[in-house]
């Protein structure tokens, strides 16, 4: 299979050397070009446009920051959905909404084509270390002929069900999982550090007994490091997802009271400045609530 990929940034720089290295031909395009030059004496041809990397190839794979980039890159004049050959495959990795999901679907359907939504749960080491976790949704035929591109970027796949937006909703709940664990754990710190309990320790004993999960570990060493920059994933992504996670519950009307609440978190720290910290910034906030510098 020839490989177009669109969006190269700490995630996907990462997942397109992964293809390479695995033997698959790839064009790659980038909005900051030199990102996509540095892949070139990899064996990567350097698209000069997204059309350019959509057309001539049997799979798109977009890696995309949020819905406005990949619907310019999909949508907008001189576009991907007209580039893409009748029978090709958009995979979609991006963590977008589900709306937006829905929509693609039906747009490439409109043109022969097909569509997978696949995001990815993991931080650009995972994704470096093609350990990333992979959710896909779409139809289980073009799934399976995927899987090859799949398996070389990660170290687990879960097909959902044949509705692609499936996938993005297992995504967003994840990440709004996520972003509850930084928030209590915020609140567990907080509390600990001002009754004088030392951080580090009060972390040992989390993730040796009742908490030994990585995602305990990652996030819980950040915050008694206080260690949130540089970022592996910034602040305002992580708002953008936790918007995401609100929209698709008022969409069900599933009220979800905790999403609420680090949604504040969130704003209150852009407003701080917290902008180019990692998203596990928002367990300064309940410290700073509790007088803690």
């Amino acid at each position: 299979m020839k490989i177009g990929f669109i969006g190269l940034g700490n995630m996907g720089s990462g997942m397109a050397r992964n293809l390479i290295k695995a033997g698959f031909p790839l064009i790659v395009y980038n909005r900051t070009r030199s990102r996509a030059e540095a892949l070139r004496s990899l064996g990567a041809q350097v698209a000069e446009t997204p059309a350019q990397a959509a057309s001539d190839v049997d799979v798109l794979i977009t890696m995309l920051a949020d819905d406005r980039a990949v619907r310019d890159v999909i949508f907008a004049p001189g576009n991907v959905i007209e580039s893409l050959r009748s029978g090709g495959v958009h995979i979609s990795m991006s963590t977008i909404s589900v709306a937006l999901s829905n929509r693609l679907a039906e747009a490439h359907q409109q043109k022969n084509q097909h569509y997978i939504a696949a995001p990815v749960f993991g931080r650009p080491e995972a994704a470096a270390a093609a350990k990333l976790v992979i959710v896909a949704g779409g139809p289980s035929d073009k799934i399976e002929r995927c899987r090859s591109l799949f398996v070389a970027m990660s170290q687990k796949i879960f097909v959902i069900c044949e509705q692609a937006s499936s996938a993005n909703v297992v995504k967003l709940t994840g990440n709004f999982l996520i972003t509850t664990v930084i928030e209590s754990l915020g609140e567990a710190f907080a509390l600990t550090r001002k009754s004088n309990i030392d951080p580090h320790k009060f972390l040992e004993i989390l993730t040796d007994t009742l908490f030994n999960a990585p995602i305990y570990r990652t996030y819980g060493g950040m915050i008694a490091d206080q260690r949130f920059e540089p970022p592996g994933f910034r602040l305002p992504l992580g708002f953008k997802d936790n918007r995401l996670i609100i929209a698709a519950a008022e969409e069900a009307a599933v009220p979800m009271p905790m999403a609420s609440v680090v949604h504040d978190h969130f704003m209150e720290a852009l407003a701080q400045g917290m902008g180019n910290s990692d998203w596990a910034a928002i367990a300064r906030i309940p410290q700073q609530n509790a007088g803690l510098s």
